[in-house]
């Protein structure tokens, strides 16, 4: 019995040592007919964290839209008035009845998860819609040009990474980002080239519906 001490004891301190690397990082996992994306919330946008786990705990999100896909730029969701949407309308205007401070530090790189929001002069958030970033091929000048337009710099590792994997810079310093896509960027190539009633405000012609959930 004694000689199992030692094997016990080495088991127990390996299963310890696998908890402590543990992912201690918070997902989110947006489901859609047409696949699934898995999202990482930042833990330094606690407000916007903290707000979005919220609504997918009380399933907030489970059945609205994304209602706004612009190829090129993002795809938008999270308007409650979308929930069993009739045709021939439009969105874009409700929430939860509450804005959330602007938290502004990520940039808008291909795959990254921002919230939108209604014009403010403090840049406030919509409490629940939010959109990801599509984006395009990024060049030099028009970081140049966001630059002079926030009064801030892109340095080198930033630049290089919109030219890597591209974005929409001009969103930058205008909006909050809190999260990024880590799994199905390629379903968010898929829903922004859907077909659009662009007299809708881009409405997908065919209704794409969500449903969210928390990863921790």
């Amino acid at each position: 019995m004694k000689k199992l001490i030692l094997p016990t004891l080495l088991f127990l301190m390996a299963l310890s040592a696998c908890n402590t690397n543990a992912d201690k990082n918070t997902y989110a996992l947006i489901e859609t007919d047409h696949g699934n994306i898995k999202v990482l919330l930042y833990d330094d946008t606690p407000l916007h964290k903290e707000n979005f786990i919220k609504l997918a705990n009380e399933k907030f999100f489970d059945g609205l839209l994304f209602h706004r896909i612009i190829k090129n730029f993002m795809m938008q969701g999270g308007d409650p008035d979308s929930r069993e949407a009739t045709p021939n309308r439009s969105f874009g205007g409700g929430g939860p009845g509450y804005q959330v401070p602007a938290e502004f530090g990520h940039l808008h790189y291909k795959g990254a998860l921002a919230a939108a929001r209604n014009g403010n002069p403090e840049r406030k958030s919509s409490g629940s819609q939010f959109y990801i970033v599509h984006g395009r091929p990024v060049q030099d000048a028009e970081l140049n040009t966001q630059e002079n337009r926030f009064n801030f710099k892109y340095n080198e590792a930033q630049r290089a990474k919109y030219a890597e994997v591209g974005g929409t810079p001009g969103l930058d310093m205008d909006y909050t980002v809190f999260g990024e896509v880590v799994e199905g960027l390629e379903v968010v190539d898929k829903i922004c080239g859907l077909p659009k009633n662009r007299s809708l405000g881009d409405r997908p012609i065919e209704d794409v519906a969500m449903k969210i959930s928390i990863i921790k």
